[in-house]
């Protein structure tokens, strides 16, 4: 492998070294052997750390399989890989070597081994490595689960939408036209136009799956499962004794699916293939149904009201003999997620967004009482539980993906690492000291607000800093780690780094994460007002007069409004990515329109005090008080904020006479996620602050 040598100012990089297959074959991507110089985390070195995938144990307990991505920045490609290493630690055996990712992991026994590659299911002897393909897909799945007994599989495959047969004539003889006809709303989601949608079936599995014979799940209607955008795996799931099957639909197409997030939860009999719907009347979001050990109740994530995508996910179990619901986070304040029973049953186990990290909770189904598991600056993304171990997959704004293991018996602890394959690239590097701040809001309440150094701090000087804007706008700003948006890299960049968990934050109680409905002008916005005047005021080391603002979705409209009420030049230069500018255009414009009917209150015309002070707030309104350079970043596959809203925020920028660059992906969604163009956004980013903080 070569070795690259990354300095403190050279931008050119070749994340991974690739190895070239027989003549005419796709290179394979390998991991890269870097060095840091000087001990600066860049975009580039952030690259060519592996990104770890899906875990999975295996069902004796004594091994995990994990999937670890390399790029190769030259050829615009990731691939990911399968590993296996023991769960007590020691050498790591690769499994794969291809040039089509791997995906999709699971355990059939101790030595056996499913995933997917390409279009194919594949079974791979884990000692030997043979390899046999099990079933292949035409148009290839998006995930399955082997029933208890491994005799049957559920997997996930596409079906068209069909389009009205009343429509046929027009396109009669039309074999290349490319238009597209719509009567009906949620005709595009998140990133894609809905011509597909994903359904569950179910197949016999004795070594090969039964594709041919497979049974349709799901027959009244054209309903997805899993739920786009974000639905997996986890929205569906075998019983123990593997006669019923649980699963997550929203069974509702069209207007009636643009506007309400009411999904529910439904129980399947193979036997006869009767269907009950055991969440009937909750009008929120139920999800991700898991059964007990002993088969007698369902577990499942639930919100309470309709068209409020951020309501409290409650703990619900469902009793199968009684037909009981109970609630068991009726009087815990925080919302739940990747729920498992443990061993017997007593307790329920799931992570929950905490004070500023994501970390596991137990919830014991006899007393109803909650303890804390798992504590440290850090966030449980996800967790696999084995008898009484706990592997969990956890991230903090210093390290990516790496697992932890815990006991299921624990109280409040960090946790023992266990991966590795990381640790010779974050050994060279100088992370940003991360640290928590609880300063008072302008109207007396605790926010915690984090605060990350410069990579090479040195107490004697003074640094530039950008505060963070989060998105969502109910999302937590926790210890994740992204390649998105890495406050490391900005750190490496020489920046102090201002991330308050402002007013629409969720894990600091439900009535703070309300406040932000309706009030997007409003206490948020004065939240990140006093974070920037506190740090300013009381961080010496903070130049006050190079301050910067940077923010993503919610965190983009935030930077737009901020710069129409920066008349005390508290803000030196701006950067928003995929921010809502117009609300009027968003409100018509988004594919998921509960949203905007539950935060902004309805659509304009509505003419309602709530709609009136939502719609006042539209950052277009002030543009006439811009007074600020800014940096717009729009991608034209995003349809929750469409690509207009970016185009008009930067026109309106340069017809005000204003220094403003736009940076337009033709290719990308909400983010950026293809290699060179997020090479390209970082470079983008850290050179549009550094003209303005620190020429």
């Amino acid at each position: 492998m070569r070795k690259i040598v990354i300095a403190f100012a050279v931008m050119a990089f070749t994340a991974a070294c690739c190895k070239k297959g027989p003549e005419g074959e796709a290179k394979i991507i390998e991991k890269p052997d870097i060095q840091v110089q000087n001990g600066q985390f860049t975009p580039e070195v952030m690259w060519a750390l592996g990104r770890m995938g899906q875990t999975a144990v295996s069902p004796d307990g004594k091994q995990i399989a994990y999937t670890l991505t390399y790029t190769d920045m030259e050829e615009n490609k990731n691939n990911a890989e399968i590993y296996v290493m023991p769960t007590a630690g020691g050498e790591v055996t690769r499994l794969t070597t291809t040039a089509k990712s791997e995906s999709d992991i699971t355990w059939y026994d101790d030595n056996t081994l499913l995933f997917c590659r390409g279009t194919e299911l594949i079974s791979m002897n884990v000692s030997s490595k043979s390899e046999t393909v099990v079933a292949t897909f035409e148009n290839g799945i998006e995930g399955y689960k082997i029933s208890p007994n491994g005799k049957q599989i559920i997997y996930v495959a596409t079906l068209p939408v069909k389009r009205p047969e009343s429509l046929d004539p027009l396109y009669k003889g039309l074999d290349k036209t490319t238009g597209r006809i719509n009567e009906d709303l949620m005709y595009r989601h998140w990133d894609n136009w809905v011509d597909e949608y994903p359904q569950i079936f179910l197949a016999d599995f004795d070594g090969k799956v039964d594709v041919e014979h497979a049974t349709a799940i799901i027959t009244d209607g054209p309903y997805e499962c899993p739920m786009r955008p974000w639905g997996g795996v986890e929205q569906f799931n075998f019983s123990p004794d593997g006669t019923q099957i649980a699963y997550t639909c929203r069974k509702k197409t069209g207007k009636e699916y643009a506007l309400s997030t009411n999904s529910d939860i439904y129980l399947y009999t193979i036997a006869d293939g009767k269907t009950i719907n055991i969440s009937e009347g909750i009008m929120g979001y139920d999800q991700n149904p898991v059964f007990s050990n002993d088969g007698t109740r369902i577990a499942w994530e639930s919100m309470e009201r309709d068209g409020y995508e951020s309501d409290k996910l409650r703990l619900m179990v469902y009793d199968l003999k009684t037909g009981n619901r109970t609630n068991y986070t009726e009087d815990f304040d925080y919302s739940v997620g990747n729920i498992v029973w443990s061993e017997g049953d007593k307790e329920i186990l799931a992570v929950v967004p905490y004070r500023g990290m994501n970390e596991i909770f137990a919830f014991n189904t006899e007393t109803k009482s909650i303890r804390q598991i798992s504590h440290g600056y850090h966030d449980v993304n996800s967790f696999l539980l084995n008898g009484d171990k706990i592997y969990a997959s956890q991230v903090s704004m210093s390290y990516p993906a790496t697992i932890y293991t815990y006991n299921v018996n624990d109280s409040i602890k960090e946790g023992t690492k266990l991966s590795t394959f990381n640790d010779e690239i974050l050994s060279q590097v100088k992370m940003g000291k991360v640290e928590e701040h609880w300063i008072k809001t302008h109207d007396g309440k605790d926010m915690l607000t984090w605060l990350i150094y410069p990579y090479d701090y040195d107490s004697t000087k003074t640094y530039p800093a950008l505060l963070f804007c989060e998105g969502g706008p109910q999302s937590m700003v926790s210890q994740f780690w992204s390649t998105r948006w890495n406050f490391q890299v900005m750190s490496g960049a020489g920046y102090f780094i201002i991330a308050p968990n402002r007013r629409g934050c969720p894990g600091f109680g439900q009535e703070w994460c309300e406040e932000i409905s309706g009030d997007y002008g409003g206490l948020c916005m004065q939240d990140y007002m006093t974070a920037t005047d506190w740090f300013a005021n009381n961080k010496k080391q903070i130049d006050k007069e190079r301050i910067g603002a940077c923010g993503a979705s919610f965190g983009g409209f935030s930077i737009y409004w901020l710069a129409g009420h920066n008349e005390s030049c508290r803000f030196k230069v701006f950067l928003a990515h995929n921010g809502m500018f117009n609300f009027e255009q968003q409100s018509l414009e988004t594919e998921e329109l509960w949203f905007t009917n539950w935060d902004l209150g309805g659509p304009y015309w509505a003419n309602t005090p709530q709609t009136k002070k939502s719609y006042a707030n539209s950052p277009h309104l002030f543009v006439d008080k811009w007074n600020t350079p800014i940096c717009v970043v729009h991608s034209e596959f995003d349809f929750r904020i469409v690509a207009s809203q970016g185009m008009a925020a930067y026109n309106a920028a340069k017809l005000r006479g204003l220094d403003a660059r736009y940076l337009y992906f033709p290719d990308e969604t909400h983010w950026v996620l293809k290699p060179q163009n997020s090479l390209l956004w970082h470079r983008n980013f850290i050179d549009w602050f550094d003209k303005y903080l620190k020429g």
